[in-house]
């Protein structure tokens, strides 16, 4: 019964020796290079030297761990750029993919773009009626005006605002056909890049010619 406070002792010194011990080889030690280019070997290291990269130590002296320099201004510039190639070539890709799933050769391409035109080359000319008729109800109007002028009569002031709004109509309208050609051409472009990329994708060419044929029923 005696000898158990000198056992307990015992028990309790080698667990802090063991602790100790444990610490220790957390702490481990540097090796780098300082400034001048010489290895320096430290239980703290600067924080410039850092950035030139270091090695952690074991107890044993062994490295149990290589931190790499910190990469450059050119380096980081270098990951950014191929990190942005990379997000341009998958979009690329899925842009890619979602064209395929809408034609599967340029010649395709071609013929929705023939359709496209035709379709807004007949709107157009739905427009260009509109002005015909309009600038027949201001031939009349304007005619009026003449008689009564020549009659020496003032023309009312209804007359004259309904000439101004024919005329304004008919501005509004071939303003309108305008913005149609604009937007026809646009999407000629829009198609024309369309064919190209299929050609290159598909490894096939077109074989239709990109304006369309005259009474083409395709």
């Amino acid at each position: 019964m005696q000898h158990r406070p000198i056992v307990s002792s015992a028990i309790a010194l080698l667990t802090t020796i063991g602790m100790l011990a444990s610490t220790g080889a957390q702490a481990g030690m540097y090796r780098y290079e300082d400034e001048n280019g010489r290895m320096v070997i430290s239980n703290t290291i600067p924080q410039e030297a850092t950035k030139r990269g270091y090695d952690i130590l074991g107890n044993n002296g062994r490295v149990v761990e290589t931190v790499p320099p910190a990469p450059t201004a050119e380096e980081i510039a270098a990951r950014e750029a191929e990190k942005e190639r990379k997000r341009q070539a998958e979009l690329q890709r899925q842009k890619d993919e979602k064209l395929l799933e809408r034609y599967s050769h340029p010649d395709q391409a071609v013929r929705a773009m023939h359709r496209k035109i035709r379709e807004m080359e007949g709107m157009i000319q739905l427009k260009r009626g509109n002005i015909s008729v309009i600038s027949s109800q201001l031939n009349n109007e304007q005619s009026r005006a003449a008689d009564m002028e020549r009659a020496g009569r003032e023309v009312p002031e209804a007359s004259l605002e309904k000439i101004r709004r024919l005329e304004a109509q008919i501005d509004d309208v071939e303003q309108e056909i305008q913005n149609q050609r604009r937007q026809i051409e646009d999407m000629k472009d829009e198609f024309k890049a369309d064919i190209t990329r299929l050609e290159t994708i598909t490894g096939e060419e077109r074989t239709l010619p990109l304006e369309p044929p005259e009474n083409d029923s395709q």
